[in-house]
């Protein structure tokens, strides 16, 4: 008999929550489970596991729709799901609250960055946190995308360590390669970086948490004290932070070096193009660009952070800078971009890591061996 998995998410974008997510449901052995999700029925995210899913249509843009509790409980004993597992504030809160009410018997949350730490205001977070204390009480599995979430679930949650599991993010490590096919030309040509030129960039939502205007100001001291007239610079992505982004690169006169390129869909072709990524973060779960890159063999220049450290090995697979630092980050940028020996260094190590540490076909068998173990308890139970 397959067991019955409930995935609950808030999939109003697509990041690397529902990325994540979505390898998973993708991903695991349809002979063994029979998969369950509650989301919006349209967009990215419900677009790539249609065809591994039943969709269950959800709505969770109104945080306070306290019907979702019943509603969400009913499918749970009209399917008879064995284990729900859940992503996300609002997504955990509702999933969680729904389990217990439907006698569950398992119910995971998987955490990729604990509530205190949302960038909303102080009444909304406060919201938050004594909603997520409530909740946590009925979860039997708590899956932390680094280690570091590990120790302040502990620590700052009082949950007990027997009851959180590090499952990193991964990657289709077969899907990334730098050694055959397409080596980015396609890009390196429309944004008019030649063949032996220095092509340096960035790929994210463009909010406060990726530090992109400390990029921006490393890539002005480049200009300046550096003289590095055939380097360009990408910053890839969307987001709320774009207009102020284009009025500081206007301002500092680097209009002919950074182009912000928008959302784009073929971010393989532009790790390929790209001779180093950037991350300058401020904060960060375990970001998936930075798994990406390595295993596209890029050396990663990024900040020295949580999360970050557990991926980017310094000096051997990239360089981690201290964060808001403009000037060490564009130190570091110089180093690689003067190196293509080291670059090529770094780059076969970042993708020998990758292959062995951030597979996704490992870190779907751990999702499995979760799932297996909690239903094997609910039998023997």
């Amino acid at each position: 008999m397959k067991i019955k998995i409930f995935h609950v998410i808030e999939n109003a974008s697509f990041g690397g929550g529902e990325r994540a997510f979505a390898q998973i449901i993708n991903g695991l052995d349809k002979k063994k489970f029979e998969i369950y999700i509650a989301c919006l029925p349209e967009g990215i995210f419900a677009e790539k596991i249609r065809n591994n899913a039943e969709i269950i249509p959800l709505d969770l843009r109104n945080r306070f729709n306290f019907s979702n509790i019943s509603y969400l409980a009913k499918i749970i004993k009209e399917q008879k799901i064995d284990v729900i597992h859940s992503q996300g504030a609002r997504a955990d809160f509702f999933a969680r609250l729904a389990g217990k009410l439907a006698k569950t018997p398992a119910i995971i949350s998987t955490i990729a960055a604990p509530v205190e730490e949302y960038d909303v205001n102080f009444f909304k977070k406060m919201v938050y946190i004594t909603l997520d204390q409530f909740s946590e009480r009925f979860v039997n599995r708590f899956v932390v995308v680094c280690a570091s979430l590990r120790e302040k679930l502990i620590k700052k949650h009082k949950i007990s360590a027997d009851k959180i599991s590090v499952i990193h993010n991964g990657i289709e490590i077969e899907e990334y390669r730098n050694d055959t096919g397409d080596k980015g030309d396609r890009v390196r040509r429309e944004f008019n970086a030649g063949e032996d030129e220095p092509l340096v960039g960035t790929i994210g939502r463009l909010v406060w948490e990726k530090g992109l205007t400390y990029f921006v100001e490393a890539i002005k001291i480049l200009d300046t004290r550096c003289q590095m007239p055939d380097t360009r610079f990408l910053i890839v992505g969307e987001g709320e932070l774009r207009e102020s982004l284009e009025l500081k690169v206007k301002s500092l006169k680097l209009e002919d070096k950074v182009i912000l390129t928008g959302f784009r869909r073929d971010v393989k072709e532009i790790l390929a193009a790209l001779d180093i990524l950037v991350l300058s973060s401020l904060r960060e779960g375990f970001p998936m660009i930075t798994l990406e890159a390595m295993a596209m063999s890029k050396p990663v220049v990024a900040t020295d952070i949580e999360g970050i450290r557990e991926q980017v090995i310094n000096g051997e697979t990239g360089v981690l800078v201290p964060p808001k630092n403009p000037e060490i980050l564009a130190e570091a940028i110089l180093r690689l971009t003067q190196d293509h020996n080291l670059r090529r260094k770094m780059g076969l190590a970042g993708r020998k890591s990758a292959e062995d540490k951030f597979n996704i076909k490992e870190i779907i068998k751990q999702h499995e061996q979760l799932y297996l173990m909690l239903a094997s308890k609910l039998v023997s139970g």
